[in-house]
């Protein structure tokens, strides 16, 4: 046994096996479709950053914040989201229709974020395959009111489980469109800009990520977006044998790939904190 910290969620719950899981990638581009679909959101990154020259670091930034709240340290966990929260009082966007001008640290906007983030991962991991209860979802959302707390929301005002979630989404549903800095994201995810000899790479692999994260959005984001949403069933088909792919790679090669988390989280808290999908029950 170890009294070393296990940070803010532990080897016991469910996010510890979850993030571990190499369709967290998929996961994370599902998110920034979703997420490019509220206006104000997507105004307040594309305002404040090159994103069609730093999607990329984007998308890295995340994972790294997504992994030390996961497998770091309760301190390195706050430090992150001090590190988010003071970013984010900085900054503000202008609606070009209005002239108004607005903090992207407004409640509403942390709350879309989140939401859109935490159902990418657990919708995306499910129908992959990664073996979750119902009960075991609604936990995992319930665990991600922590992490909403580390960006300034207040936890009680974040959704605790599926039936809160899906009434969010069904709340904010009418403020969602696919206005020009959507369209922009859409149009770098297909096709992100790359030097002339990976452009190969870029078709066959980015864009079947970028393509497989589309079609697993919800169907109004499909409408939205103007493109006919793929039959279900074929999504799932795609989704469960993306899954089975990747999970063949070892997990240690896997997690070999900085900023390594998992690894240094199993070499303070012992090899039995190794995050896996049949620990979830336990």
């Amino acid at each position: 046994m170890t009294d070393a910290d296990p940070g803010l969620f532990g080897p016991s719950s469910v996010t510890w096996q979850m993030h571990g899981d190499p369709m967290m990638w998929v996961a994370g581009v599902r998110a920034l479709y979703l997420q490019a679909l509220h206006p104000r959101a997507v105004r307040g990154v594309m305002q404040n950053s090159d994103f069609r020259r730093d999607a990329w670091g984007r998308l890295m930034r995340t994972a790294d914040f997504v992994g030390t709240t996961t497998y770091g340290t309760t301190e390195a966990a706050e430090r992150a989201g001090a590190r988010v929260r003071k970013i984010h009082r900085r900054l503000a966007a202008t609606d070009p229709a209005t002239g108004e001008r607005y903090g992207v640290d407004e409640p509403e906007l942390l709350l879309w974020v989140h939401c859109a983030e935490i159902d990418s991962y657990l919708h995306v991991l499910r129908r992959s395959g990664f073996p979750l209860t119902d009960a075991q979802a609604d936990r995992y959302i319930a665990e991600h009111r922590v992490s909403a707390g580390l960006v300034g929301l207040d936890p009680d005002a974040v959704p605790a489980d599926r039936t809160e979630m899906a009434a969010y989404f069904a709340k904010v549903r009418p403020e969602l469109a696919a206005g020009r800095e959507a369209r922009e994201v859409d149009d770098f995810l297909l096709r992100p800009p790359t030097h002339l000899l990976l452009v190969p790479a870029r078709e066959v692999l980015w864009r079947r990520v970028a393509q497989l994260a589309y079609a697993s959005l919800p169907p109004y984001a499909h409408e939205l977006y103007g493109r006919p949403a793929p039959a279900p069933a074929a999504v799932a088909r795609r989704l469960r044998a993306t899954g089975a792919l990747l999970r063949c790679i070892p997990a240690r090669l896997r997690w070999q790939l900085p900023p390594k988390h998992i690894l240094r989280a199993m070499a303070r808290l012992g090899p039995g904190a190794r995050p896996a999908p049949y620990k979830v029950g336990r």
